[in-house]
C-alpha cells in the first residue's frame, strides 16, 4: 500500500494551519488539481467532506470523514471513492509562539488494477505536494 509522509516547519501558529487544512470548501481556490470541494456534514469534532480531483483528462472524487482534535490533528478515513482503502492524518505541533511543524501522512490503495495503474501516479504526485501547497497558501494569507 503506498504511503506518503511529508512535513514542514512554518512561521504560522498550529491553530492557523489547522484551520487552513480544515477549510475544505476553499481548496479549489489554491489547489490546482482540486476541481471542487464541499463540507457535507459538520459537527464540533468531525467533518464529512467531498473533494473533486482533476488532473489532465482524469477526473475523480472521494469523500472522507475527518475527525478533529482542535488545533492539533485531523484524521481522515474513506467514506466513498475510487479507493479500496484511504487513511490519512494531519498533525500540527507548536514549536514557538508563532511557528509550528505541519505533518501529513496518507496511506491508500485504489479499488482495482485499472484504477491503480491510471490514478496512483497522479494521486502520488498530488499527495507529495500537499504540504507545500498549504504552506504557500498560509504564507499568502498570514504574511
Amino acid at each position: 500500500m503506498p504511503t506518503i509522509e511529508r512535513s514542514a516547519l512554518v512561521p504560522h501558529s498550529a491553530q492557523k494551519m489547522f484551520e487552513l487544512v480544515d477549510d475544505v470548501d476553499s481548496y479549489p481556490e489554491f489547489l490546482p488539481w482540486c476541481n471542487g470541494a464541499a463540507t457535507l456534514e459538520r459537527s464540533a469534532n468531525h467533518r464529512v467532506a467531498r473533494v473533486d480531483l482533476k488532473k489532465g483528462p482524469l477526473t475523480q472524487h472521494f469523500t472522507t470523514r475527518n475527525d478533529l482534535t482542535e488545533g492539533s490533528e485531523i484524521r481522515m478515513s474513506l467514506v466513498e471513492g475510487p479507493f479500496r482503502q484511504l487513511n490519512g492524518q494531519w498533525n500540527f505541533k507548536s514549536i514557538s509562539d508563532s511557528g509550528c511543524r505541519v505533518s501529513f501522512h496518507i496511506e491508500f490503495t485504489f479499488a482495482g488494477f485499472l484504477l491503480q495503474k491510471t490514478l496512483s501516479p497522479v494521486f502520488n504526485e498530488i499527495c507529495s505536494r500537499m504540504v507545500d501547497a498549504f504552506v504557500e497558501r498560509a504564507n499568502k494569507l498570514y504574511a
